[in-house]
């Protein structure tokens, strides 16, 4: 009788992106259900609680994000609880509960990077890609492009500290970043688009 309540209160906080015209929204697949098992199998019976994280990053891979289905769904294949899923979820920054944009710009700023020239550069970028600045704030640190093209937050350290301000944009690290060097990104990425 407890799950329900939880389940209910993870699939209202469903929060809607332009960005997921650029994922396949979530879905059970024989092949996810597949590699969900072969994840769950690594660990010994009676903790398959332990494939809950290895099976976030699966779904955030293929969909971009957790979705409040897809919380209901790892819980179940792992015999665990959707507030548990949830609480993982909600525990690491790198795992997101909205869609990001098809290019996910992740800007350092983190002392090294803020004090060659990082936070600056966030502004830049943001100013480049159409997106307002305020509009990342604790409780939502990603911000999306109207059009669902970009998204960008600034985030703890990138590990290239003696190399920045440094960026990614989606797993690719951008070190040593400029404007110019934002703009050339900027073009190149929307090219792809």
């Amino acid at each position: 009788m407890t799950e329900q309540p939880d389940a209910i209160a993870i699939l209202a906080e469903a929060k809607p992106s332009p960005g997921e015209k650029y994922y396949p929204p979530f879905k059970v697949t024989p092949e996810l259900t597949e590699k969900a098992k072969e994840y769950i199998a690594m660990y010994p019976e009676g903790k398959e609680q332990s494939a809950v994280l290895p099976l976030i990053h699966l779904v955030q891979e293929e969909h971009g994000y957790i979705c409040p289905q897809s919380v209901l769904w790892i819980a179940e294949m792992c015999k665990s609880t959707p507030i548990h899923v949830q609480g993982v979820v909600s525990f690491y920054p790198g795992i997101r509960t909205r869609c990001p944009g098809k290019w996910h710009i992740r800007v350092c700023h983190t002392i090294a990077c803020a004090l060659s020239g990082g936070e600056e550069l966030l502004a830049y970028i943001c100013e480049k890609i159409g997106i307002d600045p305020q509009a990342m704030t604790d409780e939502e640190p990603m911000a999306v492009s109207a059009d669902g093209l970009w998204s960008i937050e600034a985030v703890e350290c990138l590990a290239a500290c003696g190399f920045g301000p440094n960026i990614m944009i989606n797993d690719t690290l951008y070190s040593q970043m400029d404007r110019a060097k934002v703009d050339e990104l900027v073009a190149e990425y929307s090219k792809k688009a």
